[in-house]
């Protein structure tokens, strides 16, 4: 058999288009080819580092994207794409640098300042985050990942009133779902509704729904009845909420049910939206806490457990390290469980895992024989009962954070390096749930340390309460 000879700059071309296909072994065995030939190539080692990167090989993929971008300086779509290798790999001060090399080169790029701001941003630096997303939208003026990313940035420093209204771009993001079908209503303006039927939709994450359901009396009172459309994991938890409003209730799970009610919808708001509609202000945030409820024959249940595993005196902790892995922050939010050894050698402390999911496998990580309660969980409203039954929860920023604040139980809080816009900066404590303790770490995903701060205030913690 002949071998025809491909030249190596079409070998790179097939190996991007194997790429994006999702073929990446396909990619990988070509660019190799490539490398072993021509081992110092930029192109072959720019395409060997996007491979790379989706291979979840991210230590290969930043010394290949940096060897690229050290042999062609002036491609500012290589910067950031480095730029995002090194953020995912932890690496925030490459990728902070590489950022602003692309910016330098490309000015006139609006994706480029994006994505600038989205790394201050996760930097904990918000002022300079929104300036970037300001020059994005000088560049373009419709460009809605930077009015997303403005908007966080304003409700990070507390500027409510403006970032409320950069907030509502979320929904024309590239690729970005709508909160809805058409429903043959309008959209809500937060105006009474006399004799009206208000539809309202959890649109966004489990924590999200959480956080905004104490805006559902203020809902009810602007309306003669409400229908709430959630995701079936919510029912247990948000139907006696809602059943508890001086206007008929409806809860449905799906949109076929929605089709199927009888009586026509006057106008519809997303969960996430109402803050906006309610014009809500640092000072103004509803926080009549609880607004969730137990079941106290399922609380029950839950103590005789901890009981067994975890006998009085001791002060029952439980503990989550991890978020859903499919979150877009997930790597710098969610902790690795080792990290947390230390909460569990807190004399007169009980640890439990109450972490759901596969990382609840990893609880031996923390200490071995950690009691687990994760798996014996079956929905929220079960969730809120295993909490209620602590004496504390230490968890990262996900939906049981604001579970146990939404119940008034006491909850702490370990924030990620840049936080969510809803945990505001340079505090401790937050408006939004006021049972809640917030700890920050002073370095990006550096958990040893923050972990170590968490051990001392629990030891100070179990000290000041009484057995």
């Amino acid at each position: 058999m002949t071998l025809i000879p491909i030249p190596l700059p079409e070998v790179v071309r097939l190996a991007e288009v194997e790429r994006i296909a999702g073929r990446t072994d396909a990619a990988a065995a070509l660019l190799d080819r490539a490398l072993a030939a021509a081992p110092a190539d930029p192109d072959a080692q720019h395409g060997r580092a996007l491979v790379a990167f989706q291979q979840g090989r991210l230590a290969d993929a930043q010394a290949l994207a940096q060897a690229a971008v050290a042999a062609v300086p002036a491609r500012s779509a290589w910067w950031r794409n480095l730029c995002t290798i090194a953020e995912r790999h932890g690496d925030a001060a490459t990728a902070l640098a590489a950022a602003e090399r692309a910016t330098a080169l490309a000015p006139e790029d609006p994706d480029l300042w994006h994505a600038l701001s989205l790394v201050q941003f996760r930097a904990s630096d918000p002022a300079a985050a929104a300036a970037s997303a300001r020059a994005a939208l000088a560049c373009d003026p419709e460009h809605a990942g930077a009015h997303v990313a403005l908007a966080e940035s304003l409700l990070l420093r507390g500027d409510f009133a403006a970032g409320w209204e950069e907030y509502e771009w979320r929904y024309r993001l590239p690729g970005a779902a709508p909160p809805a079908p058409a429903l043959g209503c309008p959209a809500w303006d937060g105006a009474v509704l006399p004799g009206g039927r208000l539809l309202l939709v959890a649109d966004q994450g489990f924590g999200d729904a959480i956080q905004f359901a104490r805006y559902l009396p203020w809902a009810a009172g602007r309306c003669a009845a409400l229908v709430l459309v959630a995701a079936p994991e919510l029912v247990p938890l948000l139907a006696p909420l809602l059943a508890a409003q001086p206007v008929p209730g409806t809860l449905l799970t799906g949109w076929a049910a929605l089709a199927a009610e009888p009586a026509p919808c006057s106008a519809w708001a997303p969960l996430s939206g109402l803050p906006r509609l309610h014009a809500t202000r640092l000072g103004t945030i509803p926080a009549a806490i609880p607004y969730l409820a137990v079941d106290p024959a399922r609380v029950a249940l839950w103590l005789a457990q901890l009981d067994a595993l975890a006998p009085r005196p001791a002060r029952r902790v439980g503990v989550v390290w991890a978020g859903r892995a499919t979150h877009p922050n997930d790597a710098n939010r969610s902790a690795p469980p080792a990290a947390l050894a230390p909460l569990a050698a807190v004399p007169g402390v009980a640890l439990v895992s109450v972490q759901q999911g596969p990382a609840g496998a990893q609880a031996a990580a923390i200490a071995p024989g950690l009691p687990e309660l994760g798996s014996g969980i079956a929905d929220f409203a079960d969730l809120a009962a295993a909490v209620a039954s602590l004496d504390l929860l230490v968890t990262v920023d996900s939906a049981p954070a604001h579970l146990a604040g939404a119940l008034g139980r006491p909850v702490w809080v370990l924030l990620p390096y840049g936080p969510d816009w809803r945990w505001l900066r340079d505090r401790s404590d937050s408006p939004w749930y006021p049972t809640a303790r917030l700890f920050r770490p002073d370095r990006p995903r550096d958990w040893y340390e923050l972990a170590a701060r968490v051990a001392a205030a629990l030891q100070d913690w179990t000290g000041a309460i009484p057995p």
